[in-house]
């Protein structure tokens, strides 16, 4: 007699899409905990990041990329580069686009890159909260099986959980049988000091607005732990002196306010008290230099 027990199932998701789509919201909204930052600006996910989703019957590994767009800069290059390298490791795809603006030319771009690599992709029509009626769903369908036939559609709403889900469900399928590939309590291969310097960088997206935020990078210096505390010296890096003086603020305010917005996140998260020091340092035209962007660590 035949064992009718469904097999473990165990594969690479790439979220892939152009930039602030609702990727990394989608991501930890599918972990329940916030692995990845997030910001309204485009272009906030700079690495890849590695989610783990462990269920009875299925490992989801979710990779999280950079939105993918038209690069110019070295950091730009890099973006893209690491968005499509994901793609490429994966066994399945999550293309995600907005119902309230489907099908832009960023989302063409990254359909053009992602329709080369001859995977599995679900369409997954995000921001559904923002459309007056679920109708208005229909002719971005339609528009949407012109330009590809996608193995699944799905309509969710990242921010509200709205379908979650049902992704999940349709997802497991598609996936090879193979047992778990990392330790079920595991969530994701990102380091605390990885996350830390993330949360820094999502508070200067919140706070700081033009080009200001596309200059930084955060690296930490300086991890001091102890039974109780952990001490912490990171150094914010900017383009130019002009840029130092925003991130600074008048009399220090700005900074102070980015350090101590993170600090609360940072101890929330890590749940332990957290001394967070936070300097200020200029490196001339930083993501214009590949070198200097590997540096950065953006490798």
């Amino acid at each position: 007699m035949m064992n009718s027990t469904p097999q473990f199932r165990c594969g690479y998701i790439t979220i892939a899409g152009k930039p602030n789509v609702g990727k990394s919201t989608l991501l930890n909204q599918i972990l329940g905990q916030k692995i990845a930052i997030i910001s309204e600006k485009p272009q906030t996910t700079r690495n890849r990041i590695l989610g783990v989703k462990t269920l009875p019957q299925a490992q989801l590994i979710f990779l999280d990329t950079p939105g993918i767009h038209q690069p110019g800069k070295a950091l730009n290059k890099y973006l893209v580069e690491t968005a499509l390298k994901c793609a490429k490791e994966a066994d399945l795809i999550y293309m995600m686009i907005e119902a309230n603006n489907p099908w832009a030319e960023e989302d063409l771009l990254a359909l053009k890159h992602l329709k080369k690599l001859t995977l599995p992709i679900i369409l997954i029509i995000n921001k559904i909260d923002l459309l007056a009626s679920k109708s208005e769903l229909l002719p971005i369908i339609d528009q949407s099986r012109e330009l590809l036939t996608f193995k699944e559609t799905i309509p969710l709403s990242a921010l509200e959980a709205d379908g979650i889900q049902e992704l999940i469900r349709i997802t497991i399928p598609y996936l090879p049988e193979s047992p778990a590939l990392f330790p079920q309590d595991i969530l994701t291969d990102q380091t605390e000091r990885f996350l830390v310097a993330e949360i820094v960088r999502e508070k200067i997206f919140r706070f700081t607005h033009q080009e200001i935020p596309y200059a930084t990078a955060v690296t930490i210096e300086e991890w001091e732990e102890t039974e109780k505390l952990i001490k912490i010296l990171g150094t914010i890096y900017v383009e130019r002196d002009s840029q130092k003086g925003i991130i600074i603020g008048h009399k220090g305010c700005m900074l102070k306010k980015i350090g101590t917005d993170a600090r609360k996140e940072i101890e929330q998260i890590l749940g332990i008290k957290i001394f967070l020091q936070l300097r200020v340092k200029v490196l001339e035209n930083w993501t214009k230099n590949p070198d200097m962007v590997r540096r950065m660590g953006y490798r």
